[in-house]
């Protein structure tokens, strides 16, 4: 692949993510924001979230060693420190970390 079409994709990507950021603020400029994209904002960043839990664990096998424990463990962890201290960053590098070290010493 040409450095030129890699610098368009990066162009593309980037053009896209600008757009889809703004284009909400765009058309809701100076208006109410209507109920459903109210409860949409509220429900769709936790429902996202559990379905990448439940993506990242789908082929976790409980019958062969080490029996999901690193993939638990992880997963408490992240858990527990967003309770505790309410940073996602913090929770999700934490237990991502812990889970890679779990995955070498099991």
């Amino acid at each position: 692949m040409a450095d030129w079409q890699i610098a368009v994709m990066f162009l593309a990507a980037g053009l896209a993510t600008v757009i889809t950021r703004a284009l909400p603020a765009l058309v809701f400029a100076g208006r109410d924001v209507p109920p459903v994209v109210s409860y949409l904002a509220k429900v769709l960043p936790p429902a996202t979230m559990a379905m990448l839990v439940v993506f990242c664990l789908r082929k976790v096998s409980v019958i062969t060693q080490p029996f999901g424990l690193p993939e638990l463990l992880a997963l408490a962890a992240t858990g527990a420190l967003w309770f505790w201290r309410k940073n996602v960053i913090l929770s999700v590098l934490v237990g991502t970390a812990l889970y890679m070290v779990l995955l070498r010493v099991m």
